[in-house]
């Protein structure tokens, strides 16, 4: 009834349960979820992020995965949704800042310098105590705040742009790095994006993923790129699948690639062999003639 009362022209819908936010499964994932919670029961895993110019790992980004009793694998996309509707996305959050943080603060015992990057949703942006909440949990460890990056995506910054932008300087008051994920698929103006005290941006892979084939894609990524950079921000393509679309990338000036063809998400036991089995630098740039070189574009805010 409420989609048909909010469709522009068709007044008309037939009941989809995969919509259907109260369908008997939802409902039950949202009960399971807040005992999987606390019970400790979902897991992060994590996907690598490298220096375009050379293949250098430098940092991961925290995936949370959820293997249900019942359902199996739960996709990110059924209960991330639902743990904003119903409530649990603040101690889902913390669930995983904490539980990032203590991997992080392990691999540091182990000598890996890794960054990590956490996500945060809409809500969380939202709720005035979060950045004195993440104080406290960087207190008790040895993790540098800088280490750290927090990822927002631009709608949700732009839900209600004035409370958000108070929460994401607070985050930045601690020293933590924060960057706009999916950049593109937003709302935001131009000049909230130099408002907003972020260190750097993520292109959305709809616009990575065909630059290689489709030259109105690329000509978007290089603008973004060139924007990114004249306000001194760094630049981060996901949805990277291919050498060709790693060599557009590097001829462009993109400064970090994430995707499948670098690694997928993986568990940390996993990541730590992969990266044993990895040599500290590598060059992927066999198919171009680009030459590697330092630009000045690479300087980035602290």
């Amino acid at each position: 009834m409420y989609d048909a009362k909010a469709a522009s022209t068709n007044r008309i819908e037939i009941y989809d349960p995969t919509r259907d936010v109260n369908s008997p499964r939802r409902l039950a994932l949202a009960t399971d979820l807040r005992t999987a919670i606390e019970a400790g029961d979902l897991t992060l895993h994590y996907q690598p992020k490298a220096r375009i110019i050379d293949g250098t790992i430098h940092s991961v980004e925290a995936l949370v995965r959820w293997r249900h009793p019942v359902y199996g694998n739960v996709p990110p996309d059924d209960f991330v949704p639902l743990a904003e509707r119903t409530g649990l996305i603040h101690p889902f959050t913390e669930f995983v800042i904490a539980h990032g943080i203590e991997q992080q603060q392990a691999w540091v015992q182990q000598g890996l310098d890794l960054g990590l990057s956490l996500n945060l949703s809409t809500r969380n942006l939202l709720d005035p105590t979060l950045p004195t909440r993440i104080e406290r949990a960087l207190a008790t460890t040895a993790v540098r705040a800088a280490s750290i990056t927090f990822e927002v995506t631009e709608s949700s910054v732009m839900a209600e742009p004035d409370k958000a932008l108070r929460v994401l300087h607070g985050l930045a008051d601690l020293g933590v790095r924060l960057s706009i994920d999916d950049f593109g698929t937003g709302h935001s103006s131009l000049a909230y994006l130099q408002r907003l005290p972020v260190h750097e941006v993520k292109i959305d892979k709809s616009f990575i993923m065909p630059i290689a084939t489709d030259p109105g894609a690329r000509a978007i990524v290089q603008s973004i790129i060139h924007l990114a950079h004249n306000l001194e921000l760094h630049v981060v393509a996901e949805g990277i699948e291919d050498q060709a679309t790693w060599n557009e990338l590097l001829e462009l000036g993109c400064d970090d690639a994430q995707g499948y063809y670098l690694c997928r998400p993986i568990p940390t036991t996993d990541l730590v062999e992969w990266l044993s089995n990895r040599p500290a630098s590598r060059s992927t740039t066999t198919q171009t003639t680009t030459p590697i070189r330092p630009t000045h574009h690479q300087s980035r805010r602290a």
